[in-house]
């Protein structure tokens, strides 16, 4: 996704990049649309589904937020997206836990060496 729009009012692109281009670069080929702050009554997002099958089925990895989209809109397996979103809120739990645990030990001392 590249943002576009004016402040405060953030457009975004959905598109096909090679993962070594820097997020605003160059596009391979332009997927979709997403209006976050659309008024009622207007579209929020338009995405060119054969197009996605096609990128997906080449090799094409989207981020999160692309792919939560995807799965909302029935271009992705709901099952799958459930499970990977369940999965990564494991992830964040596990390592909430283990932040935790490491704050709440006492810090050690170093000994003056003689």
């Amino acid at each position: 996704m590249s943002r576009i729009g004016r402040p405060h009012r953030p457009f975004y692109r959905i598109s096909a990049v090679d993962s070594r281009v820097k997020r605003d670069g160059v596009v391979l080929e332009s997927l979709g649309w997403y209006n976050p702050v659309a008024a009622k009554g207007e579209k929020d997002i338009e995405l060119n589904i054969e197009r996605i099958k096609h990128w997906l089925s080449v090799g094409a990895q989207p981020s999160d937020t692309v792919r939560d989209m995807l799965a909302k809109n029935n271009v992705l397996d709901q099952a799958a997206w459930k499970a990977q979103v369940a999965e990564r809120a494991d992830a964040a739990k596990k390592g909430a836990e283990k932040r935790a645990a490491i704050a709440a030990q006492p810090k050690k001392k170093e000994e003056a060496k003689g």
